[in-house]
C-alpha cells in the first residue's frame, strides 16, 4: 500500500528503479541535485535540469509543464552520491505566478516502473517561496528511503542552490532560466477559448494560405542550407503549393452536419488545449448476468493519455491471453483424442466390428464438445474486446490514433511529447477483424527497418518488386509524418538520404511542405555530408553528457530529436558510410538521433555478414501485413500492419502544412 507522507516522513524503498511524478496545476520547472553524504552538491555537473536534462541515473524534464516524469535508477548512481533531491521552481515571466502560495498544492509521488504508487507527499504551507525542494531520496547503510521534504525558498533557485553549497548557484540559476526561456518560446501558446458562436479549430487560415491570404513563406534563418544543385530530382525545398496529383480529402469536402453550438469541433474533449485533468470514467452498471459496456480511459493513470495508453496494452494482453487459452484447449483436445483412439484401438479386437467404430465416435464427439467450449469463451472475449475497441479508437489522441481518425481534421501543433506513438495496427488470424493499436514509447528507443523486399502479402496478393518498394517509401513517409506531428514546434528534424533520387515521388509530402532539415541529399558528397553531421552531432552530445557540459555544446547545435530517413541501402553506400550508419544505429537514440531505413533485407545480405548487426539493431516493419512479429511471452506471431493515410485523403498535406506554418510563425 502506498504511503501518504508528510512534511519530514520518509519511507523505505524496495525498487532501485522509480519514476518521480509531478502535478502542480501551473508550469514549473523541475530538476534535481545529487548530493555527498552531507548534502553538498560537488558541483554544477551534479544538478540536472531543464538543460542538462540527464545524469548517470538520472533524467528530468527539458522544459516547464504542469506534469513531470522525473526517471531515476538509484543502482546507477556514483558511489560518492548518498542523497538525490527533487527541485521544484515557478518560471520567470511577467504573466506567470511568482509564489507557490498563488497556486495549487504541488503534489509528488514516487512509483515503480509499473505505476505502482510507493509513496506520495502533497506539499502544503507555501507563500512567498518561488523554489523548493519537494522530496529527497537517501542511502543509508547501503539501502535507499525517501523523505518528504517540502523546504521552500523566496530567493528562487539561486538562494536554493546556495543552501546545498553550490559555488556557482547563481550563475546556474540563470542557466536554468534561460533554458527554460528557450523552452517555452518554442511552445506554441494555448489556442483561445471555444466561443459560443464558433469552434476555434475552424478559425484558422486554409491549408496552403497565409493568414494574410497569401501563400505562407517557408521556415528560414540563418540556419537554412542552401538548395541542392538544379540537377536534383527535388528542385529547390520550401514550395508549400500542394503537388499536383494529390486529389481533394472527401472528407473535408463534404458539409458538416449542422449543430445547436456552432460546427463540429473534431477534437476530443479530453485533448483539448487547456482542458483540466479529469477523474477516470467509470462504466455504468450491467445488468445481472451481462458484461459491463466499455469506457475510453478507464485503465490506470494520470491523465487522459495515460489511461488510454494503459487501456490498448491491456486489450493487447487480454487478446493474448484469451487466445492462448484457445489455443491450449485446442491442443489439449487434440491430444486427448489421440490419446482415446490410441487406447481403444490397442487391442486387435477392437478393430473389426462396430465396437471400434464407436469408439472413434465418441472420442470425436468429446473433442468436438471441447473445442465449441473454447470457441465459445474465445467468441465471448473477442466480442468485449470488439466493443472495447468500438470506444477506444475514436477517443485515441492524435498520436495514438490512425489517420483516418477525424480527430486530425482538428490538428494543431502540440505543446507537449506525447508519452507513445502508433506505428500501426496488430492482429491475430483467429480474429482479423480486431485490430489492437501498436504503441512505442517516445522517445524511440530504437530505429526502423521498413523491409521494401518480401513481394507476397497474407492476404495473398502479390507486389512487384517496384510496387513494393512505393508502398515502404509511403510507409516511410507515413511514420515521419507522424513525428513530426505529434512533436511540439521545434522538437524533431527530419533528414533524408537518396543517393540515386528514386525515391523523388514518395517524398513530395515532406518536400513540398517544407518541413525537412534540408534536401534530400543526392549522389555520394550529399551522402558524406549527412551522415558526417549527424555522427558528429552524435559525438559532441555524447561527450557534453558525459561531461556533464551540456552547457558548452556549440551555439548552433540543433538539441532537437533528428530522424535519417535513408532510402536503397546498401546501393550507394561505401565501407565507411555504412559504418556510420551503423554508429548512429547503436549510439544515435540515446542521444536523439534515430534511423529509419527503407531497404530490402535480402539485397543487405547479399553485402555479407557486416550488415548484420545494422539490421538486427533496428525493429523491423513491413509496408504490407506480415506475421513477423514474436510475442516471447504467449508464444504468438502477431501480424503487423502499418498505419497508412486513407487513398484519396489529403489529411497528410494539410497536416504537414500546418507544422510548417507552425515552424514560421514561432520561430
Amino acid at each position: 500500500m502506498a504511503a501518504e507522507l508528510v512534511r519530514g516522513q520518509n519511507h523505505p524503498l524496495s525498487q532501485m528503479r522509480l519514476e518521480i511524478r509531478v502535478a502542480a496545476g501551473k508550469p514549473v520547472v523541475a530538476a534535481a541535485t545529487l548530493g555527498d553524504e552531507r548534502g553538498r552538491i560537488h558541483g554544477v555537473e551534479w544538478v540536472a535540469h531543464p538543460g542538462t536534462p540527464t545524469l548517470p541515473g538520472l533524467e528530468v524534464s527539458k522544459q516547464a509543464a504542469a506534469d513531470h516524469r522525473l526517471a531515476v535508477d538509484l543502482g546507477a548512481m556514483p558511489e560518492a552520491v548518498h542523497r538525490v533531491s527533487v527541485l521544484l521552481a515557478l518560471p520567470l515571466g511577467a504573466d506567470r505566478p511568482t509564489r507557490f502560495g498563488a497556486v495549487a498544492a504541488p503534489f509528488v509521488a514516487v512509483t515503480g516502473l509499473d505505476g505502482t504508487e510507493v509513496a506520495s507527499y502533497t506539499i502544503t504551507g507555501l507563500d512567498a517561496e518561488s523554489a523548493l525542494v519537494a522530496l529527497e531520496l537517501y542511502r543509508r547503510q547501503g539501502a535507499w528511503k525517501v523523505r518528504a521534504v517540502g523546504q521552500g525558498y523566496a530567493g528562487g533557485l539561486a538562494e536554493l542552490l546556495t543552501d546545498q553549497g553550490l559555488p556557482q548557484a547563481a550563475h546556474l540559476a540563470g542557466s536554468i532560466n534561460e533554458a527554460v526561456a528557450r523552452g517555452l518560446a518554442r511552445s506554441v501558446a494555448t489556442p483561445p477559448p471555444r466561443t459560443p458562436d464558433g469552434d476555434r479549430t475552424r478559425q484558422t487560415a486554409t491549408p496552403g494560405i497565409g493568414p494574410d491570404g497569401s501563400g505562407p513563406t517557408t521556415p528560414g534563418g540563418s540556419g537554412a542550407v542552401a538548395p541542392q544543385p538544379s540537377t536534383s530530382p527535388y528542385g529547390a525545398q520550401g514550395a508549400v503549393a500542394p503537388p499536383s496529383g494529390y486529389p481533394a480529402d472527401p472528407a473535408a469536402t463534404q458539409p458538416a452536419a449542422p449543430a445547436a453550438g456552432g460546427p463540429i469541433d473534431y477534437s476530443h474533449p479530453r485533448r483539448q488545449a487547456g482542458a483540466p485533468p479529469s477523474p477516470a470514467p467509470t462504466a455504468p452498471p450491467a445488468p445481472p448476468g451481462q458484461a459491463a459496456q466499455p469506457v475510453a480511459g478507464d485503465a490506470t493513470g494520470w491523465s487522459m493519455e495515460e489511461r488510454l495508453y494503459n487501456q490498448v496494452w491491456g486489450m493487447f494482453e487480454d487478446l493474448a491471453r484469451t487466445m492462448a487459452a484457445y489455443r491450449s484447449a485446442v491442443d489439449f483436445a487434440d491430444s486427448r483424442m489421440e490419446k482415446e483412439l490410441d487406447q481403444a484401438l490397442s487391442d486387435p479386437r477392437s478393430r473389426i466390428g462396430g465396437q471400434g467404430d464407436a469408439a472413434r465416435e465418441a472420442a470425436q464427439a468429446k473433442h468436438a464438445q471441447l473445442v465449441d467450449q473454447a470457441r465459445a469463451a474465445l467468441d465471448r472475449d473477442l466480442a468485449q474486446l470488439a466493443a472495447e475497441s468500438d470506444v477506444v479508437e475514436p477517443a485515441l489522441p492524435l498520436a495514438f490514433a490512425g489517420w483516418d481518425n477525424p480527430v486530425w481534421h482538428g490538428y494543431r501543433v502540440p505543446m507537449e511529447i506525447p508519452m507513445a506513438l502508433r506505428l500501426g495496427a496488430l492482429h491475430l488470424p483467429e480474429s482479423p477483424d480486431l485490430r489492437i493499436p501498436m504503441l512505442v514509447r517516445l522517445p524511440l528507443e530504437r530505429g526502423m527497418w521498413i523491409d521494401s523486399g518480401g513481394g507476397e502479402s497474407l492476404d495473398g496478393s502479390f507486389a512487384d518488386s517496384h510496387e513494393l518498394r512505393r508502398l515502404a517509401l509511403d510507409t516511410a513517409v507515413a511514420h515521419a509524418a507522424r513525428l513530426l506531428a505529434v512533436y511540439p514546434v521545434g522538437e524533431f528534424a527530419v533528414h533524408v538520404i537518396d543517393p540515386a533520387g528514386s525515391a523523388a515521388q514518395a517524398l513530395v509530402p515532406l518536400v513540398h511542405t517544407g518541413v525537412l532539415a534540408a534536401p534530400p541529399a543526392v549522389g555520394a558528397a550529399g551522402v558524406a555530408d549527412v551522415l558526417a553531421r549527424l555522427t558528429q552531432r552524435v559525438d559532441l552530445v555524447q561527450m557534453a553528457v558525459r561531461g556533464g557540459a551540456a552547457d558548452s555544446l556549440p551555439p548552433g547545435l540543433d538539441t532537437a530529436e533528428q530522424l535519417l530517413i535513408v532510402n536503397d541501402f546498401p546501393h550507394g553506400f561505401d565501407d565507411r558510410a555504412v559504418t556510420q550508419l551503423r554508429y548512429l544505429a547503436d549510439e544515435g537514440p540515446a542521444v536523439g538521433v534515430h534511423l529509419m531505413m527503407v531497404a530490402d533485407r535480402e539485397d543487405a545480405a547479399g553485402y555479407g555478414p557486416l550488415l548484420d548487426p545494422l539490421w538486427r539493431s533496428l525493429m523491423r516493419l513491413t509496408p504490407l501485413p506480415d506475421d513477423h512479429l514474436a510475442d516471447p511471452w504467449v508464444g504468438h506471431a502477431w501480424t503487423y500492419e502499418p498505419s497508412l493515410v486513407p487513398p484519396g485523403s489529403q489529411v497528410l498535406q494539410r497536416v504537414l502544412t500546418e507544422v510548417a506554418t507552425a515552424r514560421t510563425k514561432y520561430r
